[in-house]
């Protein structure tokens, strides 16, 4: 029930966040806790003089976040980020705290660029605001709103503007020497050396995904009685041509040579698991049970430090500017008094889960 009551709380499917006017939308995505016309949080505003306190989610050093900011900008994150469905609560648990944070973060590092004196570009800043112009030209109630929401706009793209001059300084890490660079492509011959390609071929008992139990059941039968036929020694490409329903049947199934990503996560685990020469189990796919083929493997050399010398500078700059910002935001963390108060959110998973089993995603189209 708790768990539920959380969910409900910062539901980013609820009506109360997703039917207001397109102004409304603005100030959400501009992640301000006051709408045109209405507030996000679920209580009243406070009067002036009021006793009555308004509800806080976190204290960064002297500074507060209240819920109703949280909500505004959880909102506008969410709408990004789950677009394309409502997510499970591992994922939102994992999302809540990932809004929170960013929030605290976004306060230690604005505070951090004022302390180092740097200046909103006025020019940049402009630039944005001329965005939302354009954006709600056409809205009547967007002059009279512009009036009051602007002040509240200019600053949060002033201080995002900071942010970005602070995180600039902080990844431009000095250029690696010449011993820098070989010492770092000894320490990872992973990152230089291609990966193996193998040549597969496949059979194909097409299903539709929208078939019964039953159906499926019977296309995997059919893929066992072809396995059993092709470990006794029957021609592959031969079955290939009669039984798969792959655009691949009528070139014996052949695949050719594949590089890793070009088949999804369970028939690449396939078919790395096997031998030249050796044939898979069925494999539930999307569009059906496929058998796997690997008929050779190859391994290119692994490259020197000389040919490999632009993609270790680069790594090298990637991995210590990472290096110089994470720690910049652990050092502010560790600075400043921070506390989240994290009873709305729902509870992260105890332990990882199984793997659901799942039909391996689809084979790539030739």
């Amino acid at each position: 029930m708790k768990a539920e009551r959380n969910r409900n709380i910062l539901n980013i499917k609820s009506k109360k966040f997703w039917s207001g006017a397109r102004l409304t939308l603005a100030l959400l995505l501009a992640g301000m806790p006051l709408c045109a016309e209405q507030t996000l949080a679920a209580t009243p505003p406070v009067a002036q003089g009021s006793a009555a306190k308004v509800p806080v989610f976190a204290t960064v050093g002297n500074v507060t976040i209240t819920w109703a900011e949280y909500r505004a900008a959880f909102t506008s994150q969410a709408k990004n980020r789950f677009f394309h469905g409502k997510p499970d609560d591992d994922a939102l648990a994992a999302f809540q705290r990932e809004v929170g944070n960013k929030l605290v973060n976004d306060i230690l590092l604005t505070q951090e660029a004022r302390r180092r004196k740097l200046k909103p570009d006025p020019a940049a800043v402009d630039q944005e605001l001329q965005k939302y112009d354009r954006h709600y030209a056409n809205d009547p109630n967007w002059p009279k709103a512009r009036k009051r929401v602007l002040p509240i706009i200019t600053k949060k793209l002033q201080d995002e503007n900071i942010r970005y001059q602070l995180e600039t300084l902080v990844r431009n890490v000095p250029p690696p020497t010449t011993k820098q660079l070989q010492e770092y492509f000894a320490a990872h011959p992973d990152k230089f050396t291609s990966p193996p390609q193998p040549k597969v071929s496949v059979i194909l008992i097409r299903v539709d995904p929208s078939s019964t139990d039953e159906e499926w059941r019977k296309a995997t039968e059919e893929a066992d009685g072809l396995v059993k036929r092709l470990r006794a020694g029957e021609d592959f490409a031969t079955l290939a041509h009669d039984y798969s329903g792959d655009i691949t049947a009528e070139e014996g199934g052949d695949m050719g040579y594949l590089h890793t990503g070009m088949l999804p996560g369970l028939p690449e685990q396939t078919v790395s698991k096997l031998q030249p020469g050796e044939t898979s189990d069925p494999v539930r796919l999307l569009e059906g049970v496929a058998i796997f083929r690997l008929t050779d493997r190859i391994q290119p050399p692994p490259l020197n430090f000389e040919a490999s010398q632009h993609r270790a500078k680069e790594l090298w700059l990637t991995e210590q500017s990472d290096i110089a910002w994470n720690a910049l935001n652990a050092k502010l963390r560790k600075q400043t008094h921070v506390h989240i108060d994290e009873s709305r959110f729902l509870p992260l998973p105890t332990a990882a889960k199984k793997p659901a089993e799942n039909d391996g995603g689809a084979l790539p189209k030739k």
